[in-house]
């Protein structure tokens, strides 16, 4: 009884089992139990999206990340292209146009000064010429008196003392009337005048005003500072420790505060004396003029003391999306060679996400890793990555 009550029980147990190897057996080999979705990688942007996310495009650059210093400094002019404008006399200020930003060129007119004593100055150099113009006809006539021995040669040696009295005097004043920038040749003719006038001695910027109407100038007085901001140079601040780094000719990449474009400039000078907080400072010559930059700016700096050259992008245009590394090109244009930034607007276009690894970062570019298969002409979205990314997780999220 016992067996035959076993035989009931396991008989279906093992015709179950069977049915369910049967069922198994049926399915594909290798078919997951749940499919994983394929992340969606292409996306289309009409040219009005296009605009509206300001889509730009640029090239793999190859550029020195790592083996450099961060340093910070300022812009700042050589001496001889910032002159603090005086008046060697002194005087009243009569006139003047001059404001702070005023562009100046060599030789304008910056200011008209007036005082009493210009006059003075100017008749006591008339009266000085006419004396000496006397005293060398009467020198020249000795002169030859002497040659023949009809005069004494104490009569001769007086004329000559007086000559060149005169002479001296004629020049001092002369002298000081060119320092008021007095015209000479009016002068001569016969025009006295109360005033004199102060002219720029550079082109460049007036950056300080100093005076107004009326007042009162002293010679120590500076009345204007202009700048020529024609020969900026950067001058970085760099710690005792770091200065066996630093060679002539390297290379320095900076960006002045809120400002994320770059500009180059090449070590032109190091300096010799240590300062009380151990740093030296590094004249740096800016390899492309700017005449929007001011003295006095402040700055970040890189100095590539060394390093591999990489391929780098701007760290605008990688994304990160879950968790891996992403870029951007346009579809039909990874083979094809194209203006650094030049977008078709004639129609819509599209994208491809590619995957990238990255490695060191340093002043707004990063180390990329590119596909075997990567030509370097190709376009990359460098401004609006993250519109494109926006774009294709709404569309994936609306599956």
């Amino acid at each position: 009884m016992n067996i035959i009550y076993k035989f009931f029980i396991i008989v279906p147990i093992v015709s179950a089992l069977s049915l369910l190897t049967s069922c198994d057996s049926k399915a594909p080999q290798g078919t997951p139990s749940h499919p994983v979705e394929k992340v969606r990688d292409t996306v289309e942007f009409t040219p009005e999206q296009m605009q509206s996310a300001d889509i730009q495009f640029s090239q793999i650059e190859q550029r020195i990340i790592g083996g450099s210093l961060k340093v910070n400094g300022i812009l700042d002019v050589p001496p001889q292209q910032k002159i603090s404008v005086s008046v060697p006399l002194g005087g009243f200020l009569k006139s003047t146009t001059m404001l702070q930003g005023s562009r100046v060129k060599k030789g304008q007119l910056l200011a008209v000064i007036e005082h009493p004593d210009f006059i003075q100055l100017q008749q006591d150099y008339l009266e000085a010429k006419n004396q000496l113009e006397y005293a060398q006809a009467d020198y020249e006539r000795q002169q030859e008196l002497a040659k023949e021995n009809f005069t004494a040669q104490k009569t001769f040696q007086l004329a000559r003392t007086t000559y060149q009295n005169w002479l001296a005097k004629r020049n001092g004043l002369l002298a000081k009337l060119k320092l008021i920038n007095v015209n000479i040749t009016n002068l001569e003719a016969g025009n006295i005048s109360s005033t004199a006038n102060v002219y720029s001695s550079i082109n460049g910027f007036v950056t300080q005003v100093n005076v107004n109407i009326g007042m009162y100038v002293r010679p120590t007085d500076v009345i204007f500072q202009i700048v020529d901001t024609e020969h900026l140079h950067a001058e970085l601040t760099v710690f005792e420790k770091d200065v066996p780094f630093i060679k002539i000719g390297q290379k320095v990449r900076f960006t002045l505060a809120n400002e994320t474009l770059e500009r180059i400039a090449t070590v032109h000078l190091i300096g010799r004396e240590i300062g009380a907080e151990r740093t030296i400072r590094i004249h740096s010559h800016l390899d492309r003029e700017d005449r929007d930059l001011l003295p006095g700016m402040y700055l970040k700096a890189i100095i590539e003391t060394g390093g591999d050259s990489v391929n780098a992008l701007p760290n605008d245009a990688i994304v990160d999306y879950q968790g891996k590394k992403y870029i951007f090109v346009p579809i039909e244009n990874i083979h094809e060679k194209k203006s650094a930034n030049k977008t078709d607007a004639s129609g819509g276009q599209q994208f491809k996400m590619i995957e990238i690894r990255t490695g060191k970062s340093e002043l707004g570019f990063t180390e990329v890793v590119l596909p075997e298969d990567w030509t370097m002409d190709t376009r990359v979205v460098s401004i609006g990555a993250y519109s494109i990314l926006s774009k294709i997780m709404n569309i994936e999220a609306e599956k």
